[in-house]
């Protein structure tokens, strides 16, 4: 009887140790910073992932549908992806905690949770917002609460990697036409915008800490613009992501 006691508590340590989240964060020392996976270096083999198929449009989503067809979908995806090496996928909000779960419990690959933090418009006080404006108080209190329910959502989902907010946000900011080009770079409106976009993303990561600790916080940038204004304004983000479709100097820009 001793014995069958022990062998069960062995198994409930193994399945609660198997449940458990992976403790992940990020060190950085003279030698620069590194993210880490249970204290290794995790090297982030990672695409942008979502799903829609042949004769669908942007209105199609996975996640309305059964769940036969949901695990469907993903067996066949993950596991290309992971015969492909990928560990980590992007994916935006809107995923259910369970798949998450599903992807990196069967196929080890890694969700790195994406709000597009306005970048596409926003319906504020009932009415669509074509252009966020991040200056606006009514627009700041709603992205700030979209941000924070997502970490106190997702915070406990096994697989999540990060949270990451935007998705090169700064290239919404130009609606002012060409003449614009004659202003100084400072006094343009599509700098000023820049700051009020930058100063909300810091303001959302430090709420998001402070509900979740064990995930690194990141934001999406356009290439490296306005990155003297990101050194300013975001102290307290882990990671700076970068989205870059020019590849030329590439090592120059990562010294940068």
């Amino acid at each position: 009887m001793k014995n069958i006691y022990l062998s069960i508590a062995w198994l409930l340590f193994g399945f609660l140790a198997f449940a458990q989240n992976p403790e992940i964060s990020l060190k950085s020392n003279e030698n620069g910073h590194v993210l880490l996976v249970e204290n290794e270096p995790f090297i982030i083999n990672g695409m942008n992932w979502d799903y829609f198929p042949i004769g669908t449009n942007f209105n199609y989503s996975l996640w309305k549908q059964s769940d036969d067809v949901i695990k469907a979908a993903l067996d066949a995806e993950m596991g290309l992806l992971q015969n492909m090496g990928v560990n980590t996928i992007r994916q935006y909000t809107g995923v259910p905690s369970k798949w998450i779960t599903y992807i990196y419990d069967n196929y080890g690959i890694y969700t790195m949770l994406n709000h597009s933090f306005g970048r596409y418009g926003l319906n504020v006080n009932g009415s669509w917002v074509a252009n966020t404006e991040y200056s606006d108080e009514a627009t700041r209190k709603l992205l700030l609460l979209e941000a924070t329910d997502m970490v106190r959502s997702y915070k406990d989902t096994r697989g999540i990697l990060m949270f990451l907010l935007g998705n090169e946000n700064n290239y919404g900011l130009f609606w002012d036409g060409a003449e614009t080009e004659d202003i100084p770079l400072e006094d343009r409106k599509s700098t000023q915008r820049a700051r009020s976009l930058y100063k909300i993303f810091n303001e959302a990561v430090v709420q998001m800490k402070a509900i979740d600790s064990n995930h690194p916080m990141a934001i999406c940038n356009g290439d490296l613009l306005f990155i003297d204004i990101i050194a300013e304004e975001c102290k307290d983000i882990d990671i700076l992501g970068t989205n870059m479709y020019v590849v030329r100097l590439l090592q120059m820009r990562f010294r940068r």
